[in-house]
């Protein structure tokens, strides 16, 4: 939680420094690094003897569930569309590349491909290819950013040393996660992909709501939404990086409470999503009522996978 806050705070000083802005700085530099426990995690669980894709996946997907439920709470916390109306319009572009990758992901599940490259799955290498060929669009038709210059009292050097020292924390906060959760599931009982969707995914998405919460309290709450949309679309690469540590395609090990988890994330997502787009368009009611939705379809998902 404490190392999140800080990347929410000198990520702002980021984004004003190198003249970057809140949506790129959020959505590349905040939501990687963010992610970093998702990463070390479930790389460390399919390293396990014996590895543990289930619980890798699990982590993954639902914690772009846990993003989206962060999205909504926050920001009823603190007003709901007062806090919404911070946010850029251009933002629909990063919400929609989210939603891009997730279907891509439901895609290459259903289909579940049998072919592989050197010990990689071609559904890994697809998510990876419309990854990046995503990102780049999403950047070549969002409009410019209007950059507020701020006064940090911080050279760029030292903000970006402070930012890549918090970022090293982030990655050993999730490196013993996947081993913990590990032991849960053998000791319980309950089944590895259930404990990555709802246990493991809550410990490794606290940065992201420590960052959220930062931004938002800085009135830099675009920085955070960029945060938690960008970490939607990086944690679905994950399943490629994960990959590579894995003997076997990864995708291939996708259960029924992986592919719910992968249509709620969607559903989540998209209500995310058209609480952006319809920011000014919408009364405050409504925007607050699709906030308020988002908690509930997370709580529908968490109920049907645990009954």
């Amino acid at each position: 939680m404490l190392f999140g806050s800080y990347l929410a705070k000198y990520g702002d000083m980021l984004a004003s420094i190198t003249g970057l802005g809140r949506l790129f700085v959020g959505s590349i530099l905040v939501a990687l690094a963010t992610s970093l426990p998702e990463l070390s995690a479930n790389i460390s669980a399919v390293l396990l003897d014996p590895p543990n894709p289930s619980l890798a996946l699990g982590d993954i997907l639902g914690s772009n569930m846990v993003n989206m439920l962060i999205f909504g709470s926050v920001a009823l916390i603190f007003g709901g569309k007062t806090v919404i109306d911070q946010i850029s319009s251009s933002q629909i572009y990063l919400a929609s590349l989210s939603i891009f990758m997730t279907i891509i992901v439901l895609v290459v599940a259903l289909i579940n491909f049998s072919y592989s490259f050197f010990n990689i799955g071609l559904s890994s290498l697809i998510i990876i290819i419309f990854y990046v060929i995503g990102l780049r669009l999403t950047y070549k038709l969002k409009p410019e950013e209007d950059i507020e210059e701020e006064e940090t009292g911080i050279s760029a050097v030292r903000a970006w040393i402070y930012f890549l020292m918090i970022s090293v924390g982030v990655i050993f906060s999730g490196y013993f996660l996947a081993y913990s959760v590990d032991n849960i599931s053998h000791e319980t009982g309950v089944a590895s992909s259930t404990l990555g969707i709802i246990v493991s995914s809550i410990v490794t998405s606290m940065p992201e709501a420590s960052s959220y919460f930062a931004s938002v309290r800085l009135k830099a709450a675009d920085l955070g939404v960029a945060g938690l949309f960008g970490s939607c679309v990086f944690n679905v690469t994950i399943i490629f990086y994960t990959d590579l540590f894995y003997v076997g395609d990864i995708v291939q090990q996708f259960e029924t409470s992986h592919m719910l988890a992968t249509i709620t994330g969607l559903a989540l997502i998209t209500i995310a999503a058209s609480v952006v787009y319809l920011k000014d368009k919408a009364s405050k009611l409504f925007i607050n009522s699709l906030l308020f939705s988002i908690i509930i379809v997370y709580l529908a998902c968490i109920f049907t996978i645990t009954t």
